[in-house]
């Protein structure tokens, strides 16, 4: 199936705004790590995300990931005012 991966990055990284937990000021954020894999590369790719490490069960927003998937979760899902 072809399909924009750029598009389903930034859901994924919409929808780890949501789950993230543990925000510490000047870092990143904690997330479950239940996403597609491949997704997940190319967040990193794109330095949203610290290394995923593949024993862990957690993975580490970037505090510019955190800022971005901060934005694209507004956008994509919050409510107008």
């Amino acid at each position: 199936m072809d399909y924009d991966q750029d598009k389903v990055d930034e859901m994924t990284l919409a929808l780890i705004y949501l789950v993230a937990t543990g925000k510490q000021e000047g870092g990143g954020a904690r997330a479950w790590k239940g996403f597609d894999w491949n997704a997940l590369l190319r967040l990193y790719r794109k330095g949203w995300l610290r290394e995923p490490k593949i024993k862990e069960m957690s993975i580490y927003l970037t505090e510019e990931g955190f800022r971005k998937a901060q934005e694209l979760f507004l956008k994509n899902f919050g409510k107008d005012k």
